[in-house]
Formats: structure tokens, sequence, C-alpha cells
């Protein structure tokens, strides 16, 4: 296509073609000085008089040569079926939008004056003058009922209907010659009359008047309202409604090589915006006028047709398509593919994925391989071909690394092949690249006998190196070679070793391997071991570790934290290994174990010292008064001796515990401050020796009489609480001993002689009274201390 326009880096609104086949020849010999549009064909007139109605193509219909100067204006009618031509002799023509009607036979012609024709009912024509006198007419257009047209002072609308004219707009710039810029007049609708006159433009409508009825009948039923008014910066040589917008063709007089522009403006009420403008490219722009140029649009489409002597351009509104060549020419790749992707449905000469192809291109060119490889993914869709061409193009650069991540994986997958050279080129240059393509790659995608055996020949080299080895272990386990992956995890001490026991189902495998487990997560490994010991049994691990014993009293004591029953035969050899390994949970182990035999555990913890630990076994054998020695004697610690003696709860103890202190000042206050609650102080104070210093002996007494308050206190507290509930007892009795006994009729008293004032004497004795199949057995208050009684009742 032609380029009409000067490259800017705003896209155009509109793009142009130069109208051809016809139009060229015709242009060659003549020139063009009008032409009019309609939904079907065009009709062009020449400065030769001649009348051409041409195909959209520009290819010519028709020929009528009209007259031997040059044509001025050609009117057609809403159905295309009636021309009006006008030459310089003439000067202007408007048929009735609707003349193919028999009722709307009529068309208006401009000079000197405005004549309106009409054919009356004997098939003549009727000639009137609507208007004379101001010089000659340069313009007319009709829309419906109503008729503008441009004369040296101004522009005039007519009511056809009401038979009136309605208004009369000035023209604003009067030093301005008429024949050179004349007016241009456009109807956007059957109200809106567009006017561009000079570097003036007005938007004006035609509004019906609300008025009276007793006003005066001759007063025009319409008035025109100017909605927009404003100064372009060039002369208007055309103007065409283009939605709320106006196209406007320019002429730009500054220099001979000026050419015509084409904008795009936004009416205001006082101005107007800019939206885009073009300057034009036609042939021989240097010797036109701004008179010589029209611009004529189609009303069924947005066409726009920019007439020159020497040429024709149609301007139309840019499609997606021709907004993706814009974005394409200027290498925004991006945006191109955006726009094609969302507008699929709609593009007919572009294709997505091209356009991705050549967005991959233009990275690669640019050597930004990874956007590269990231786009295939997106472009290349499921389309083999192309993934297999870019794998190699990208071999070729020598950029495997950048699409190796990209590549499909799931169900869409291409040949082995492609993943093998991939995984080759990485086990060569990148170890680290390698082991990660093998973890996020199924194994499904290669042949992984062949990626194992290249890995063992690198190996060969680099026997200890731990990623290739990580990476030979997931090939074999991708291969279900469970115990290989095992041996290498093992020798690794890899963290994935558990996981990969419990996922596979490996315990029979590691039988002989729990030291290696345990050396390498002893936690990790007891725990495994102490879940699944239906597949490993604890008699098997105990033997497996009996040579390593620190490891052997971990998984013993996490047994026994378990269950303090389930590993009680080895109980006794727990001793020994808590004795070495793990003091502070002896005495734990010892409280807590019912299957610990107390004689074993007595003799280890004596031959080791261990102090607390033979105290407790003492106490739990029944040789107290040994243990108490022994806190006194080895631990000196009389708190600990006094909780021991508050413990066992024997007044021998206590009284041994007296014993031992009464020379021991520090021991004797410890004994005054503990002692009160349990024994009586008084059996230490009596024999404790005059002239003793004893330390804080004046706080020790102040205590016991505070705990012998306390006590008292308690004592009467319990008494008063005890009078209390004995006295509600009381009550309570008393209450249920004076309740009634319903008794009616049907009661049958079987002493006759019964008085039941007689009961106040004898106490002692029982009375029976019957009601049908129960009896009450009332009997006389039981003495059960103060004020106590029972009324029992039998069925």
């Amino acid at each position: 296509m032609p380029n009409f326009t000067e490259d800017t880096e705003e896209e155009p609104k509109l793009k142009y073609e130069r109208l051809t086949n016809g139009v060229t020849e015709i242009l060659q010999k003549d020139a063009a000085s009008c032409m009019t549009v309609h939904d079907k064909f065009l009709a062009l007139g020449t400065h030769f008089g001649k009348v051409y109605l041409l195909d959209i193509q520009g290819n010519v219909t028709q020929k009528f040569e009209i007259s031997s100067v040059k044509i001025n204006q050609i009117s057609l009618d809403e159905s295309g079926d009636h021309v009006g031509i006008c030459s310089e002799d003439g000067k202007v023509v408007a048929l009735h939008p609707q003349f193919s009607k028999s009722n709307n036979k009529q068309f208006v012609t401009g000079g000197n004056k405005l004549l309106l024709y009409e054919r009356n009912w004997l098939n003549r024509w009727k000639t009137s003058v609507l208007h004379e006198g101001e010089g000659n007419i340069t313009n007319v257009k009709w829309t419906a009922n109503l008729i503008a047209w441009a004369n040296n002072v101004g522009v005039k609308i007519y009511d056809i209907c009401s038979k009136q004219r309605i208004t009369n707009v000035l023209r604003d710039n009067t030093s301005l010659r008429p024949d050179m810029y004349p007016c241009s007049l456009c109807w956007k609708d059957n109200t809106t009359l567009i006017i561009g006159w000079g570097s003036s433009v007005k938007v004006c409508i035609c509004v019906v008047k609300e008025r009276d009825p007793t006003q005066m009948r001759d007063l025009p039923s319409r008035y025109v309202e100017i909605v927009s008014a404003f100064e372009t910066e060039f002369f208007i040589s055309g103007l065409a409604p283009l939605a709320d917008q106006l196209v406007t063709l320019y002429y730009v007089k500054e220099s001979s090589e000026t050419r015509p522009r084409l904008d795009i403006i936004q009416p205001l009420a006082e101005g107007c915006e800019e939206i885009s403008s073009d300057a034009l490219t036609v042939r021989n722009f240097q010797e036109n006028q701004c008179r010589d140029y029209r611009l004529e649009h189609s009303e069924g489409e947005s066409l726009f047709y920019i007439i020159s002597p020497k040429d024709i351009v149609v301007a139309k509104e840019r499609d997606q398509d021709d907004h993706i060549d814009w974005l394409l020419e200027k290498k925004k790749y991006e945006e191109a593919l955006m726009a094609a992707e969302i507008s699929f449905k709609n593009i007919k000469r572009h294709d997505v994925q091209k356009i991705g192809m050549a967005y991959i291109n233009h990275l690669v060119e640019r050597g930004d391989y990874d956007a590269a490889a990231r786009k295939c993914q997106k472009v290349l869709g499921k389309n083999m071909d192309l993934w297999e061409n870019e794998v190699y193009r990208f071999k070729t650069i020598g950029q495997l690394k950048a699409i190796s991540q990209y590549l499909p994986r799931g169900d869409l997958r291409l040949r082995p092949a492609i993943y093998e050279m991939i995984l080759h080129e990485f086990l060569k240059t990148d170890y680290e690249g390698f082991a990660t393509l093998i973890r996020e790659w199924p194994g499904e995608l290669y042949n992984n006998m062949a990626i194992v055996q290249a890995v063992n020949e690198h190996l060969k080299k680099d026997p200890t190196n731990s990623m290739l080895l990580t990476t030979l272990a997931e090939l074999y386990t991708y291969d279900q070679r469970y115990d290989r992956a095992l041996e290498i995890y093992l020798k690794l001490r890899h963290k994935d070793v558990y996981q990969l026991i419990h996922k596979h189902n490996l315990f029979s495998s590691i039988k002989d391997k729990i030291v290696l487990l345990m050396d390498f997560d002893k936690e990790k490994a007891v725990d495994m071991l102490l879940d699944n010991e239906d597949k490993i049994s604890m008699d098997k691990v105990v033997e497996e570790l009996k040579d390593r014993p620190e490891l052997l009293h971990v998984y013993l004591h996490k047994l026994f934290k378990r269950d303090h029953h389930k590993g009680q035969k080895y109980h006794e050899r727990q001793i020994s290994l808590y004795a070495e390994f793990d003091r502070p949970n002896l005495l734990p182990f010892l409280r807590e174990s019912m299957h610990c035999p107390l004689e074993k555990a007595l003799e280890i913890c004596q031959q080791r010292h261990f102090v607390e630990e033979t105290v407790f076994l003492l106490s739990r054998m029944g040789n107290c008064r040994h243990a108490l020695q022994m806190i006194m004697e080895e631990l000196a610690d009389v708190d600990k001796a006094i909780e021991f003696a508050k413990e066992q709860d024997d007044r021998e103890l206590w009284e041994d515990l007296i014993s031992y202190s009464i020379d021991k000042p520090p021991f004797i206050t410890g004994l005054l401050n503990n002692i009160g609650t349990h024994v009586d102080p008084i059996l230490l104070i009596h024999r404790i020796k005059e002239g003793m210093e004893i330390p804080n002996l004046r706080d020790s007494l102040v205590k016991i009489l505070q705990d012998y308050n306390l006590q008292i206190l308690l004592r009467e507290g319990c008494k008063k609480i005890l009078v209390a509930d004995s006295l509600s007892l009381l009550q309570r009795m008393h209450r249920t001993q004076k309740r009634g006994v319903r008794v009616d009729g049907k009661q049958i008293l079987l002493h006759s002689n019964f008085d039941p004032l007689s009961l106040k004497k004898k106490k002692r004795n029982v009375y029976f009274l019957y009601y049908e199949s129960f009896y009450c057995n009332i009997c006389s208050a039981k003495r059960r201390g103060p004020g106590s009684g029972i009324l029992e009742m039998k069925k």
C-alpha cells in the first residue's frame, strides 16, 4: 500500500489507498473537479465536462459527456437512480433526497439565484426563486426537508415544508475570496449542519421551536443553535462527520512543498481537540489551491474520499489488521501479539502464530534468548514440528539451556531424542542444571538407561561428585531400582533416604543398614523403626545395635517413652545404658519402670556412686532408714531429708532425722522451719542443747507459732462447719418427722383400741396401718447422737 502520510511515532487513525483502475487513466488525460459518493457507486466529474460512474474499486461503468466546461457539482438522490449535474454555467445543484418518489420531484440550482424546480400535476416543471441578491451561490446541500446553501454573505437554511427561511449564518472572514476559498457544507444528519469556511468551523443544529398558537403564524417553526464554533490553523477544503468527531481536509498555505492535511478533531463548545493529523502526498499537490480539493464521504461506511485534480485518495478507519501492521512495522512485536490474541476472531490478514514466530525471531536476533524461549511455550502451542525446529535452532546458536525449561512435558511431548540431546548438553557443561532437569522432567520423557549410562561414564572421571551421585540415585528411583538408589542415598547421607524407604516400602532392604541410618539421623531413624515394628522387629534392631550401645540406648529410650511395657525384657540392660549415656533420665526410668530388677539397679548405682538413684532404690526396697542416712551423710541436704521423711510419713524416720540433726545447727533450722506440721516441735526444742547457736532461730520459732496458730484457726473453722452441718441435718430430720401421712376411708384399723395419743407414752411400741397392698412401718426414733433419728418406710 502506498504511503500517503509522514512517518510518525504515533499510530494514525486512518489508512489510505489511491483509487486506481479506471480513475488512473481518466486523470492522466483529464482532471477531477468534483465527486459524489453513493453506497453502490461513485460519480466523478472532470474539468472537461465529463461524468463517469465508477464502482467502489474505481472501474468505469458509465461515461457521460455533459458539457465542454468543468463539472461543478453532482447530486444524487438516496436511491442512486437520479443524478443532478451542474457545470460552470449553472454553478451548483442538489436533488431532493427522495427524488425517486413521485411527490418529491424537486431540485434546486444555484447561480446568482437559488431556484427551486418542482414538477406539477401536469408533469411540467415549476420554478420558484428561494433567494437572490447576495451574490453567487457556491454550494448547496439538501437533506430531508432542509436546504442549506452558501453565498458571498453567509449560509442560509430553508425549510421546504413551511416554505420559510430559518436562519442566516454570516461568513466570519470576509477578506477571503469566496471563489478561492469556497464554503464546505455537510449534513451530519437531518438536523445537524457542519459549515467550514476559510479557517472557521461551525456546527449548527436546527431545533423545532415551541410557541404559543396565538403567536404570529408567519414566524419560522425552527431556529438554528450553534453548538460549536472554532478557528483552525489552516484553510478548510472539506468536512465530513465521523461519529461525534469531524474529519477535516485542510489546505496548508505555507510553501509550495506543503501538502494537504487530513485531521480528525473533536468539536467542543468553545474550541476543538485534535485527535490525529496526517499530511497527504497526493499527485501534483504543489500546483493545487484550496478550491481544488474536495472531501466526500460514504454514509454507509466510514470511507472518506480526498479529491484533487490529479489524484483521488480513499481514507478509511484502521481495523485491527492495520493496527497490527503498524505495530509490526514499529517492531512492537509483543503488543502486536497481544492485539492479535485479543482480536483473533476479527483479524483477517494476520495469524497469531505467525506474529508470535516473528516476535521470537526478533528476540533471538536481539540476543534475548530466555525471553524468546519463554515465548515459544505460548506461541508454538501443540505444533510439534515448530517445537523441534526451534529446539534445533537454539542448539545451533548454543542456547539449548535457555529453551530447556520451557519444553512440553505433559500430555504433549516431543520425541525422546530431543530431551536426551538437551540432557547430554547439560551433562557436559552444567551438572547443577542437569540435576535440576532430572528432578523436574518426568522419567518417561527420555530413555532412562541411556542417561544412566552417560552419568556413570562421568562418575568414572569424578567418582565422589555428590551432585552426580544424587542425580544417579534419582534416575535409579525413576527406573524402580530402589536398592541401588538407597545405597547411594545412604552413602551420601541424603535427607531423602527416609522418604524413599517409606514411599517404596524398602524396609526389607535396610535390615542390615540400621547402624548407617542411625549414624545419619538418629531421631528420624528411631521414629521410622518404631513406626514400622511389624516390618523390622524390635529384637532385630537390638541385635543390629548391640555393638553400638549409644545408638541402642537412643532406640530403647524412645521405645520406653512410647510404651513402658513393650521392651520390658531390655529394662535390665537399659539401667547400665542410662547410667553410661543418659544419667538425667535414669531416675525417671527407675520411677516409671515396673520391670526393672531393683537389686541390679542398686548395684550399678552404688558402683557409680549415684546417690539420688540409690536413695530411691533403697526406699523402694523398704530400707528407708538407710536411704535417709545416705541423704544426710552423702548429700547433707536437710531439705531433701525432710521431704523424704514427709513422703514416707514414718515417726521413726523423724526420730532418726532429729537425732542426726540435733548437733548440727543448720539442720536444726531446717527442721524447725518444716517439722511443725508433722511432728510436735516441742520434742525437737527440748533436745536442743543450751547455749547452742542456731542460725535464724527467732524466725524459725515465729514460723512455728504461726503454723500453730494456723492449725488452731483451721480446727476452729472445722468445728464451726461441723456444728452448722449438724444443726442443718437435725432441722432436716425434724421436718421429715413432722410430715403427715395421707389416710382415706378405705384404710382398715386392725387394733380397735388404738389410741393415737398413746404414741407419746409408748415410745418403744410398733403399730401397723394397712392400706390395700401397702403398709407403713413407723418406728420410734433410735438415738444416734444428739437429736438424731430414723424414719423407715417399707413396701
